[in-house]
């Protein structure tokens, strides 16, 4: 039963963590999904015999049915992957007999790793981004050898191999969360510190100077008002005029992408909605990481905990990272209270700053396993096929095709009016103008949630950018410098609308803060950037992101217009001719038109048909991004990097969620 040392050789061979996509009788093609680092070479016999000889210890100790077993074994060789990996993934055997069951097999004891720390003087024997995706830690000297705690004794003869110095490695089992708390222990201070410079520091905001940017905007106002005192009226006419082009951007890029919606079918930003059984139309389906930032969030843990266990993904295929806070006691505390499925793992973002989501994100990708890497926000309900939808799109799209974004909704539009406003936005948003801007070839500003990247692009360009506070659009943009594209993917994950006027200016404030710092940023080398991106999306990001925040900045002095009907003097009267107002009223009038079409078109759906009679209410909506466009120019110079965090919970979302997938039609 102890096994021999051909057993004890065997449980050591290899497997990936991941393996390339391909279809079951598909024809024969090279995968367009690449780990970026495979781990070793596929499972050998060897594994397979000591794959047997653990199934024979479990079953008759009585953990492990012998139907199981069979099931477990045909899925092992089916995957290419440890039967230990299948067992403990699909819930068949608790974790600690399987780890006494494999100590047998590998003739390796299982640790305690809680009497204290790792030796910091060994973290050096094994490469450390190794280390972390093969689940080991080094742990203690015992004479010439080196211990080396893993949950994953499959892969111990590859990380020997690559031990530096000549170090001779002794294998120790520990349970897989253990060995994540040693990791932090023995390298989360260097992640740390690595996580908030990761970006490039060319293309960061992180040297970004607020006392800089307020002497700029200060000789700026001391030279308008220069101006104005020796050419009265002048400074208004330009501000007027300046309003006018950006409203012109502004509509000119909505016009764009409804008719690009309209006219350009044969571009697709919907695939075929794939059947509920997709996963076993894949032989090999890659390993998929999600990562989930959660920040003060405990009213929804469970409910977070339950939707995503919800996945129809292979469980041995899935990696969920639910990132907390060092200092976030109840969010843990929420979680520590949740049953969580063995695919999902706890990581706690040391303390640092800026404490961002984006620097947590950071943070958590070398822990990562998978070659394709989804972010989720912690109150979302996804799609249960969305991660098998992403998988199957990324085995149809060219390389260039770095990132999978899907659609939001929301399941709170019922919780009030401004919700029910909200929903529609969001349609607007992602039903017309995200896919017609893709189909424009424009770059594609990326959604905080529900979006997919390749884990080597990701990694090429940097990561995510820790200062930055919409480090989803800015993302985005380098990775269209770099080459990629984005698509849009056909299905949808359901949050929580922000249903409240303050929450949803300090909501917004941020959105646009970050738009402005990441055009700044990615301007302060236009030739740069327009070489990067080329003529056309180059002239789309000043509309997309220049003229956006603009807009909001001087709409104001466009509702003035409203006032010339009635009499009222206005001072554009000094320049223009009565019937110039007609013109620009009938303008504003069109203007009007086009964007309620656009919220109709948005809303075709059938859940969301109901909305349609409130589409021209969304306009006066708008007008509170005037106050969250000041504020975020404010808080430009006091606290660019601040986090305004938005709460979750709150707004009717803990009641019963929404159907899995309402009709789209």
């Amino acid at each position: 039963m102890d096994g021999d040392d051909s057993d004890r050789r065997a449980a050591r061979g290899a497997t990936p963590l991941a393996v390339p996509l391909a279809r079951v009788g598909g024809p024969t093609r090279a995968p367009r999904l690449r780990l970026a680092q495979h781990l070793t070479l596929p499972h050998s016999v060897e594994a397979r015999t000591a794959d047997a000889i653990l199934a024979r210890i479990l079953i008759e100790a009585g953990h492990l049915s012998q139907a199981d077993a069979l099931a477990a074994e045909a899925s092992a060789r089916e995957l290419d992957l440890p039967l230990a990996r299948i067992l403990l993934a699909r819930g068949r055997v608790a974790e600690d007999p399987l780890l006494q069951a494999l100590s047998t097999v590998h003739g390796a004891p299982v640790l305690s790793l809680h009497d204290g720390p790792p030796d910091p003087r060994l973290a050096h024997v094994i490469p450390r981004d190794l280390a972390l995706r093969a689940e080991a830690v080094p742990w203690r000297s015992d004479g010439d050898n080196v211990v080396v705690a893993t949950a994953r004794p499959d892969l111990f003869e590859m990380l020997a191999e690559q031990a530096e110095d000549g170090s001779r490695l002794r294998p120790a089992l520990a349970p897989g969360a253990d060995i994540l708390d040693a990791q932090t222990r023995a390298w989360g201070a260097c992640l740390a510190r690595e996580a908030e410079t990761r970006a490039p520091v060319g293309l960061s905001c992180r040297t970004w100077r607020p006392v800089r940017v307020f002497a700029i905007a200060l000789a700026a106002a001391t030279a308008l008002l220069v101006v104005e005192s020796l050419f009265p009226g002048q400074v208004v006419l330009w501000a007027f005029a300046l309003a006018g082009l950006s409203f012109t951007a502004n509509i000119m890029l909505k016009a764009g992408a409804f008719a690009a919606m309209l006219l350009r079918p044969d571009i697709p930003a919907r695939a075929p909605r794939p059947p509920p059984d997709i996963a076993p139309h894949l032989l090999r389906p890659p390993v998929v990481s999600i990562l989930v930032p959660m920040f003060e969030e405990p009213e929804i843990a469970e409910r977070l905990v339950t939707h995503l266990s919800r996945m129809r993904y292979p469980p041995e295929r899935l990696d969920v990272l639910l990132l907390l806070e060092a200092d976030d006691t109840v969010t843990a505390k929420a979680i520590a209270a949740t049953s969580l499925p063995p695919f999902m793992r706890v990581l706690t973002v040391p303390r640092g700053k800026p404490r961002t989501k984006p620097r947590a994100l950071n943070y958590a990708l070398p822990f990562a396993r998978g070659e394709i890497v989804g972010i989720y926000d912690a109150e979302d309900r996804p799609d249960p096929n969305q991660i098998a939808h992403v998988v199957r799109r990324y085995d149809e799209v060219p390389r260039d095709v770095a990132c999978l974004q899907g659609r939001l909704d929301y399941y709170n539009t019922d919780h009030n009016l401004m919700a029910r406003l909200f929903t529609i936005e969001y349609a607007s948003w992602f039903r017309v103008l995200l896919p017609g801007v893709q189909r424009l070839g424009l770059f594609v500003p990326l959604g905080g949630t529900t979006l997919f990247l390749r884990r080597d692009a990701l990694e090429e360009v940097g990561g995510w950018d820790a200062h930055n506070v919409t480090e989803d659009a800015e993302l985005g943009l380098r990775l269209a410098r770099a080459g990629y594209r984005t698509e849009l993917v056909d299905t949808t994950t359901y949050e929580e609308a922000t249903a409240a006027v303050l929450p949803w200016i300090r909501q917004r404030s941020r959105w646009l803060k970050g738009y402005l710092i990441t055009w700044a940023t990615a301007m302060r080398n236009p030739l740069a950037l327009w070489r990067d991106l080329g003529t056309w999306r180059f002239l789309g990001l000043q509309a997309q992101m220049f003229s956006a925040v603009l807009g909001f900045f001087l709409a104001p002095l466009l509702w003035s217009l409203m006032v010339v009907p009635f009499g009222v003097p206005h001072p554009l009267a000094a320049y223009l001719e009565p019937h110039h107002f007609v013109w620009l009223g009938g303008y504003m009038m069109l203007s009007l038109v086009l964007s309620v079409a656009v919220s109709v078109h948005a809303c075709r759906a059938a859940h969301l048909r109901r909305l349609r009679p409130l589409t021209p209410m969304v306009e006066l909506y708008y007008m509170l991004g005037t106050f969250a466009a000041w504020i975020g120019a404010v808080e430009l110079v006091a606290r660019p990097f601040f986090w305004a965090k938005t709460r979750h919970g709150v707004y009717g979302g803990l009641a019963k969620p929404q159907p899995d997938a309402p009709p789209e039609t």
